[in-house]
């Protein structure tokens, strides 16, 4: 075995061991990984490249959380509630349409964040009780909750382990939206079916439609109510095609829509809602903090590298196999991690295809290493967000919705460059 080889063997072990035998955080198991292999691995001022690391992610760090503030500050000004209501109270007697419908809500907050967690802990806790009062089990609510936060995480308009893979190969993030799209929204409406439609088309759902608050919608309106949600899709875009006037960045665009939630629903604490939302995203962003070093450490002792050679000489047969494994076998670190450390190389490796195609169909494989044990962040939100004290049961309702996903994924890799005539 090689140098490398080895290296990676012992940051990995070092990372699993702190998870499993040690039960650290796993930010904290990625640094002392990091730390392990950058002394093992003879790299020169350690402590330099490790707080390197920590800032390799920063405008993700920032852009994750003040788009949590965002949804957060959306959340408890009632508009939330009062989107969800709207939309159970209108396609109440439409089950499929409503099943559907409440899936995207919950990707949402995905899309805006880039973060499956934001999806979870905002949308997902407002719709899961709604969930089971129409008849879904708690552990098939929390496994439709985590599948669409993770297509939420890769939607429009915030993709960021595309951003990841993009910034590997120097491709900037642009022309992403119809594939993105394509990717994730017919997903979603199969597994809102799968999940939900068969078990809430049998059940009296009147009973829900009195449990819900329609006083934030009766009293601001629905224009009024949700305007934050127009206002920063409307600053995205302006964003995007107008950056020398409007370029405000993603960060100060979630600042300003924050503020505007104040005053367009239910007065609230701001900066009590701001200090709840970086508390609930905060293991999100230590875990970013963690595959930076992890990150930069494999760079400076030539892990990465490694990685990198070994992928583009792998043999065109086994090339999608180890795609579908390896990803979102690595994002059990993490799925930025996996994103970049993998992601990367394999892109490399396809530039045959269809680059945008073929990045934005990566950046959905590698979202199912949220849910991957031992981070599995979306299983485990979801669980919390449902009632149950463990995780695994969700997990196994899972199995097969992560196979499909992936092998939709590799289907868009394949068929990347007819795909890309639709855009």
């Amino acid at each position: 075995m090689t140098q490398e080889l080895w290296l990676f063997i012992l940051m990995v072990g070092a990372f699993a061991a702190g998870c499993f035998a040690f039960k650290w955080p796993v930010s904290v198991a990625m640094l002392v990984a990091s730390a392990l292999g950058a002394i093992v691995g003879g790299v020169q001022d350690p402590v330099r490249h490790l707080v390197e690391g920590t800032f390799g992610y920063l405008d993700t760090i920032l852009t994750i959380a003040t788009a949590m503030m965002f949804m957060t500050g959306f959340r408890d000004s009632g508009a939330l509630h009062g989107l969800t209501a709207a939309v159970i109270k209108k396609f109440n007697k439409w089950p499929a349409l409503l099943m559907i419908l409440l899936t995207f809500v919950i990707m949402v907050p995905g899309m805006i964040t880039g973060s499956s967690t934001a999806s979870v802990l905002t949308a997902g806790a407002v719709v899961a009780p709604m969930f089971i009062a129409m008849g879904m089990s708690t552990v098939e609510a929390g496994a439709l909750i985590s599948i669409a936060a993770i297509l939420g995480m890769i939607a429009p308009p915030v993709n960021i382990p595309v951003m990841i893979i993009g910034g590997g190969i120097d491709m900037p993030y642009v022309g992403f939206e119809i594939p993105l799209i394509l990717l994730t929204f017919p997903l979603a409406i199969v597994f809102a079916l799968w999940f939900g439609w068969r078990n809430v088309r049998k059940v009296d759902r009147s009973n829900v439609l009195v449990t819900l608050d329609f006083s934030e919608l009766n009293k601001y309106g629905g224009l009024r109510l949700f305007s934050p949600l127009i206002f920063i899709f409307v600053l995205m875009i302006l964003d995007k095609a107008v950056p020398r006037i409007f370029g405000l960045g993603m960060p100060l665009i979630f600042i300003l829509g924050t503020a505007l939630t104040w005053i367009t629903g239910t007065r609230f604490n701001i900066l009590k809602s701001a200090k709840k939302a970086i508390e609930d995203v905060l293991p999100v962003l230590g875990i970013l903090v963690g595959v930076g070093m992890f990150i930069q450490v494999m760079t400076a002792t030539g892990v990465r590298g490694f990685i990198v050679v070994n992928a583009l000489s792998v043999p065109p047969a086994l090339l999608y196999l180890m795609i579908a494994i390896s990803i979102p076998l690595f994002g059990a670190i993490s799925a930025f991690g996996s994103a970049s450390v993998l992601g990367v190389p394999f892109m490399l490796a396809l530039l045959g295809q269809d680059q945008i195609t073929t990045a934005a169909a990566l950046s959905l494989i590698a979202a199912i290493g949220d849910f991957m044990p031992p981070t599995a962040l979306a299983a485990i939100f979801a669980a919390k967000v449902v009632g149950l004290e463990k995780y695994g049961t969700v997990l196994k309702k899972l199995v097969v919705p992560a196979l499909i996903i992936i092998a939709w994924a590799i289907l868009f890799i394949l068929f990347s460059k007819q795909i890309s005539v639709l855009y």
